[in-house]
Formats: C-alpha cells, sequence, structure tokens
C-alpha cells in the first residue's frame, strides 16, 4: 500500500483503507474503486492524500508477497548483475583452467547475500529466483555458496569454517560444467545410462580442483557431496565418519537447493513440503547433528504463519511438532488440530 496525493490519484486505483473527513465521517469504505466522482468529492472535503493498493496487496501467498516487495526487487537485480561476473570466473576456470580468485567470488558473495536482512529473508528471496535455463548449473552453486552461509550460522560454525563452506558451495558441483545441460537438467526421469554419466560430476569436479589452491575440505566436497551415511551414495559409498565432515554440510545445501529452487518445468517445494522429503528418509542418508537443527531452525521461522491446509481449511501454525517438523500443531475456525495426527491432510501454501 502507498500513499497518493488527491491530485495524483487515477481512475481505477483502489482505496486501500476507510477515508474519513475532518469531522470522523465516513467518505469512501476501503477497497472503493477511485473515478472522477470520487476525486471530486475528496477536494469538496479538502482530503489531501489517500492510502492506496499496490500490487503486493493483492498477493495472498507469503512467498507472492516476497516476489512483489521493493526488497526482493533490490535483491534480484544485485543477483542478476553479479550472475555474469560469476559465470565468467567459473566458466574460465572450468573450460581455460584460468585459476579462480577466491576474493573476487567472496566480494559477490557479500554484495548479494547484504541485500537480505537475515538468513531468513535471503533462502525467502533466492525460493523466488527463476534462472535462465543457460543459467541454471550456475545459479545452482552460486546459491548454495548464498545458503551455506545462513546453515554455516544455523549450526555455529565459527567464521572461518561458514566462509569455508561457502567456498565449498561455490565448487562442489563444478564438474557439471563438463557435462551436457540437457542431461543436467532433463525434466523427466533419467535412463540407467544417463544417470551413470551424470554421478561422474564428481570426479570430475575432483579432478578439476585437486590440483589448485583450494582447502582439502572444498575439494573433498567436491567429491563426496553425493555420499550418504548409510553407504548408499556415490561415487565410493562411503558411510558416516569417512565422509568429509564439510561434504556432509554441502549434501544437505545441494538437496535442499534443488528442492526450493524454482525450474522451467516444475515449481518449487514450499519449506513443509521440503522438512517432509528430508524426514522420509534424511535422517538415515544425511548426518542427523546437521540435519535436524536446520530443519527446525525453518520450521521454526513459521511460527505465527497462516496456511492453507489441502481440504482449503486456513489456518494458524501455533506449535512446532519436535518429532514431525514437517507436521506442526495448527489453529482452525473449529479449533487446534494435530497434523501430525492427521495423515491425509497437508499444507498446502503458506500466506
Amino acid at each position: 500500500m502507498k500513499t497518493v496525493a488527491r491530485m495524483a490519484l487515477e481512475k481505477g486505483m483502489v482505496i486501500g483503507e476507510d477515508v474519513y473527513n475532518y469531522q470522523n465521517k465516513l467518505l469512501y469504505p476501503k477497497d472503493t474503486v477511485v473515478d472522477e466522482y470520487v476525486i471530486a468529492r475528496l477536494a469538496r472535503y479538502s482530503v489531501m492524500c489517500v492510502p492506496v493498493k499496490e500490487e503486493i496487496d493483492y498477493a495472498r501467498t507469503h512467498f507472492e508477497k516476497i516476489r512483489l516487495s521493493r526488497e526482493f526487487k533490490h535483491f534480484e537485480f544485485t543477483y542478476r548483475n553479479c550472475m555474469p561476473l560469476y559465470r565468467r570466473i567459473m566458466t574460465d576456470f572450468a573450460e581455460r583452467g584460468i585459476p579462480v580468485h577466491m576474493g573476487s567470488l567472496m566480494e559477490l558473495y557479500a554484495k548479494i547475500s547484504s541485500r537480505a536482512r537475515d538468513g531468513e529473508q535471503l533462502l525467502d528471496f533466492l525460493y523466488n529466483m527463476l534462472p535462465s535455463e543457460d543459467e541454471m548449473t550456475h545459479a545452482h552453486c552460486l546459491n548454495s555458496a548464498l545458503i551455506a552461509g545462513v546453515f554455516g550460522a544455523w549450526l555455529k560454525l565459527s567464521r572461518e569454517d561458514i566462509f569455508l563452506l561457502i567456498q565449498c558451495g561455490f565448487f562442489y558441483d563444478i564438474g557439471k560444467l563438463k557435462l551436457p545441460q540437457e542431461l543436467l537438467w532433463k525434466p523427466g526421469k533419467l535412463s540407467d545410462l544417463e544417470f551413470t554419466k551424470l554421478k561422474t560430476h564428481t570426479m570430475l569436479g575432483f579432478d578439476m580442483l585437486k590440483g589448485q589452491d583450494l582447502n582439502e575440505h572444498v575439494i573433498k566436497a567436491a567429491l563426496m557431496h553425493h555420499e550418504r551415511c548409510d553407504g548408499s551414495g556415490y561415487p565410493s559409498r562411503l558411510k558416516k565418519d569417512q565422509i568429509d565432515i564439510f561434504a556432509k554440510y554441502i549434501a544437505v545445501i545441494d538437496a535442499y537447493e534443488a528442492m526450493t529452487s524454482a525450474r522451467t518445468y516444475r515449481q518449487s517445494l514450499h519449506p513443509f513440503q521440503v522438512i517432509a522429503n528430508f524426514e522420509r528418509d534424511g535422517y538415515v542418508k544425511y548426518d542427523a547433528s546437521i540435519l535436524r537443527p536446520i530443519l527446525s531452525h525453518i520450521a521454526t521461522a513459521h511460527l505465527g504463519s497462516r496456511i492453507r491446509l489441502t481440504d482449503d481449511t486456513e489456518a494458524e501454525i501455533i506449535q512446532i511438532n519436535p518429532a514431525y517438523l514437517s507436521r506442526p500443531m495448527i489453529r482452525t475456525d473449529s479449533g487446534v488440530i494435530d497434523l501430525a495426527r492427521k495423515p491425509e491432510l497437508d499444507i498446502a501454501a503458506i500466506y
């Protein structure tokens, strides 16, 4: 909503709040559509300014409101201005072997991340970014580096380790730059042969990085970020403590980024859908000591949010269930519901 001088009112604008005269008499209620008669009457009563609705006032969900906010537009402008430089730095390294100046990458990180007031807002902003098809691989790594800063802070890592985790985010999927786009971002299910080829990106990335002046955790994250604690990952089917700790961090970041980033062929998952996906088998595949606090932070950030359920019931989140983070306690017009006891209901949207 914005305040507009009466002289600047235009036909078709919608009044955002009730308008009263100097005697506190209602002249026009909220949602009145402005026409020449409305403007003339406001002039007769010497009303100088009127609140009118903006596009954001018609947004329904939390993420629609974020997407239309001025803060997001500033973030998006900075992000899109930084992307060509980031892309050139990484492409020059991948295709021409030009060493990466880490200071330049960290400057880009600082410039973009400073556009968000905190980690929660940064994640909301990234949720609303839609990269072009030829930028999807680069955007995936840039986003992962930005998410790494947020998750590292949530995990209470040291400043040095957060910076190191951000660097892992920039580099861990660089092997994908050696693979064709149509394989990386194929909308449908990959064939066994295609998946086998896709899995080579971990070794490709390792081979690209192992001779560079990089911290060993950055190199190991590229090699091990698809290893899983239960031994079901690749390329070496490592288990638990065999996996580098930074590769464990990146494994969670990589999965989170993939689920929350919009693609040309599918919608992003909202936070409680992401949590539900992780809860299915995430505590077996990922390090629970890393995953649990991150999921708890994501869920708790939405306490007090309005939601819509899959049966179209609207409600408010009033309590997080520690054992079922994706299924909180909610309050509806009919009373309190524990979603952990209502498996037939899911959260469809967050307002």
